[in-house]
């Protein structure tokens, strides 16, 4: 797989003494992580809104599930700094953890936090203490042509030799092989992993902590490279993007809206007419009330 390399310049001292043309001088690397990469797929308005406009626009504050998803991170993170690693510990630091944020009244919040510390305790009951994870919370990165891509994974483990990419979901919708096979993000840490550890790293799973099911995908040479490479196609049409952006500022229509379903979970629709147009904004603690959200819902995306 040919995750590319940084190109060498001519040497500041002999530019400087005008002994050579400053010709063939490669572009800087264009940074990126998975999350910015899919928000110029998903929306070009919202990726110029929150990565590009000067000064930045004020964003909402956070969502009930956004605060519990961060909550169960946080606390499955520190459950490996414990001198005694006991399942039953994981109520205590979700207890700990909580973010009190986004819910509808305080009711509402104890009894999702109640229910995450059990989730946590069940899913904690069946992970080994003894095996150590190689990575918790690790970020990782990798260059491939112009793209310098860094992102961070929830925990990397060592299978008999063979490292495995753990990512935690906390939504209502409990994710699928099909959900592992196709998730860029998860694409992106492997080969990211496999190149900051030289070692082969194809499998993927999703945990899905409420449930204690594991989806998996173990991806060849092959489908691991086309999902670089469709990562690179996107970071070239942002980048043409931001160019356009330098130059013309909010008047560059590189960056149409994509109205749907998601605007009305979007952070940043109050600044974007065609956003609050296409439907009513959902409330803070929408994504906690019945009927389950759909794959439509960023619930589904914690």
């Amino acid at each position: 797989m040919d995750q590319g390399s940084v190109v060498e310049g001519v040497t500041p001292s002999r530019a400087a003494q005008g002994a050579l043309p400053l010709t063939g001088v490669p572009e800087p690397l264009w940074a990126a992580s998975p999350s910015k990469l899919l928000a110029f797929l998903d929306c070009p308005r919202r990726y110029r809104l929150q990565y590009l406009d000067r000064p930045s626009p004020e964003k909402r504050r956070p969502r009930a599930h956004t605060s519990l998803g961060t909550a169960v991170h946080n606390a499955l993170r520190d459950w490996w700094d414990l001198p005694e690693r006991r399942a039953e510990a994981g109520a205590g630091l979700v207890h700990r953890a909580w973010i009190d944020v986004g819910f509808r009244d305080a009711a509402q919040s104890g009894e999702w936090r109640a229910r995450m510390q059990d989730a946590v305790t069940a899913y904690l009951g069946e992970v080994d203490p003894q095996r150590r994870p190689v990575g918790i919370e690790r970020t990782v990165s990798f260059v491939s042509g112009e793209l310098r891509l860094t992102g961070r994974v929830d925990r990397l483990d060592d299978r008999d030799g063979e490292l495995v990419v753990v990512d935690y979901k906390t939504s209502r919708v409990v994710p699928t092989d099909d959900d592992a096979r196709t998730s860029l993000p998860l694409a992106l840490y492997a080969a990211a992993v496999w190149k900051m550890f030289r070692r082969r790293t194809l499998r993927v799973e999703l945990h899905h902590v409420p449930t204690g099911m594991v989806a998996t995908h173990v991806h060849t040479d092959a489908s691991l490279a086309r999902k670089v490479e469709q990562a690179r196609s996107i970071a070239r049409d942002a980048r043409r993007a931001d160019r356009d952006h330098a130059e013309r500022g909010t008047d560059s229509e590189l960056f149409p809206p994509r109205p749907g379903p998601l605007c009305g979970w979007c952070d940043l629709r109050a600044h974007c007419p065609e956003g609050q147009a296409a439907g009513p904004e959902k409330s803070d603690w929408a994504a906690l009330e019945e009927p389950a959200p759909t794959k439509e819902s960023p619930w589904n995306s914690d």
